[in-house]
């Protein structure tokens, strides 16, 4: 069914794209599946940037899921040397190898990152390892192969879930292909 005629993905209004939250919803059992998984999958530990506390580097909660920090700017990436071909930021939330460098998305529903994307593309992107499903590649160290595996419920559990999350405006840079 095309996602404009599923009655979960409502139209969207000039209203909906400032609050994304409204644009969608979800069942609470949906939403606490989605949250179980984006949890036992990890993706915190690459999607909330890091920051000192007093223990050390730590997540930032209140920037939880919201990709690599817009206003952290980064060297250019170190050439790879003999076994070591790839690696990451202090922050979690950048890396390099012979696929260039990658940023980890911003996974909130602010229009900076999943705010826009219909529950489809969401999918799609996990079974393809193509952004919004049919877009460039995700780029590593994103495991999509093995998000490829969970079954649809669970993907719709896990975008139910991110959809409920607090919005975070965060501009994440783009993709650097590898230097020539």
């Amino acid at each position: 069914m095309p996602a404009c005629l599923n009655p979960r993905h409502r139209l969207l209004t000039p209203l909906a794209l400032l609050l994304p939250a409204l644009a969608f919803s979800a069942p609470a059992d949906e939403i606490a599946r989605g949250g179980y998984l984006v949890r036992a999958m990890g993706c915190a530990d690459c999607h909330t940037p890091m920051t000192m506390g007093p223990q050390g580097p730590a997540p930032d909660f209140a920037r939880g899921l919201s990709g690599h920090p817009q206003g952290m700017a980064l060297p250019p990436a170190p050439a790879a040397q003999g076994p070591w071909g790839w690696g990451g930021a202090l922050s979690k939330t950048a890396f390099w190898g012979p696929w260039g460098t990658s940023y980890a998305s911003n996974l909130t529903p602010d229009a900076t990152g999943l705010g826009t994307w219909t529950e489809a593309q969401f999918i799609g992107s996990m079974r393809s390892g193509k952004h919004r499903g049919s877009g460039r590649p995700v780029a590593p160290p994103m495991p999509w192969p093995a998000f490829s595996q969970l079954n649809d419920a669970d993907l719709k559990a896990m975008f139910a879930y991110l959809m409920a999350q607090p919005a975070v405006r965060n501009e994440v840079p783009a993709y650097q292909p590898p230097a020539k």
